[in-house]
């Protein structure tokens, strides 16, 4: 019976030992990261004043990693590129963020969440460059939200309309127009539903109106059962053109009074060209009364004729892996 609680006893306390042991390597971790974290803070604060008081480029950024490395050959992380992500997580970071109460401190502390210094430098890049590319897809999209819808409204939009689509299954070696691209956003109408977003139904192509005895035809007709209401899909090739709104803004307002009904919301336009002035386009909206988002499109890149058909076909890969794996057996 001793014996079994010497051993209970011995096993405990090496547990303990070995979670103290523990905590002091996490302690030492989160220190070192933590001034580390700080120091590029304070070499990309030096930096930016630096820039704006010389007004020095890319050569000077190239010369200083030269010379860091020089004297501090043992110290990575002073490249061109390391230097300038410091001036970047110093732009993103103020002062109060970055300098806050240690995490070793706090440590033990379940409850506490310091999201920047809790990560490590390449997470807290690529945290930065997550949020710009999110910018750059869902805030890019120029619009007139604000103006013309509620508050929450503009914002539940805006959080589900983005800049650009990626129209990635639609690929053409040949001239195309916007029909073509219609045809096969219809033909592959999943992958393009799930591109659009959650929520979204489709509700024809090139779907007719009547107005005042005259027929109109809308390239696409959509629905969303989140936002409860319509979305009108115009879709141009090439670049924007002001004169696209006017149109556009006519089915919103056709769309409202013919297909409506008790507790849709206001129908919403979205435009989608090839590439867009980011002026224009502002001006183009400033005075629309009916929401309108304007957005790019992207389609897939075709492989050239004369390249694809020097590319080995799938039965031509198989028949030589097929081949090879033959050989290969046939060796051992």
């Amino acid at each position: 019976m001793e014996i079994q609680n010497s051993i209970f006893n011995y096993a405990t306390l090496l547990k303990q030992v070995k979670a103290r042991v523990a905590l002091a390597q996490k302690k030492a971790i989160y220190s070192a990261n933590e001034e580390m974290l700080s120091m590029y803070w304070d070499i990309g604060k030096l930096l930016c004043e630096s820039q704006k008081q010389i007004g020095w480029g890319n050569n000077a950024l190239e010369q200083l990693a030269n010379d860091l490395k020089n004297d501090y050959p043992k110290v990575k992380g002073f490249s061109p590129r390391n230097c300038r992500c410091m001036i970047q997580f110093h732009k993103e970071y103020n002062q109060e963020l970055t300098i806050w109460q240690p995490v070793v401190a706090k440590l033990e502390m379940s409850n506490c969440v310091l999201p920047i210094k809790q990560l490590s430098w390449s997470h807290n890049i690529t945290l930065i460059q997550r949020v710009k590319d999110y910018y750059h897809t869902y805030g890019a999209l120029a619009n007139n939200f604000d103006s013309t819808l509620p508050e929450i409204q503009a914002k539940q939009v805006k959080e589900t309309l983005k800049d650009p689509y990626i129209f990635d299954m639609l690929t053409f070696t040949d001239e195309y127009n916007e029909r073509d691209v219609e045809l096969g956003l219809v033909k592959h109408i999943e992958k393009f539903l799930l591109e659009m977003g959650a929520g979204f139904a489709f509700m024809g192509r090139q779907y007719h109106i009547e107005v005042s005895g005259n027929d109109f035809y809308i390239d696409i007709l959509m629905y969303n059962v989140f936002m409860h209401r319509y979305l009108v899909v115009e879709l141009k090739k090439g670049d924007f053109q002001p004169e696209y709104i006017g149109k556009l803004n006519f089915y919103c307002s056709a769309v409202d009074d013919i297909l409506c009904r008790e507790g849709d919301n206001q129908t919403i336009g979205l435009l989608l060209c090839q590439n867009k002035d980011r002026i224009m386009a502002e001006y183009a909206l400033r005075d629309v009364h009916k929401p309108i988002g304007i957005s790019d499109y992207e389609l897939g890149k075709s492989i050239p004729h004369d390249i694809k058909s020097g590319l080995p076909s799938i039965e031509e890969l198989e028949s030589k892996l097929y081949q090879g794996l033959q050989d290969n057996e046939s060796a051992e």
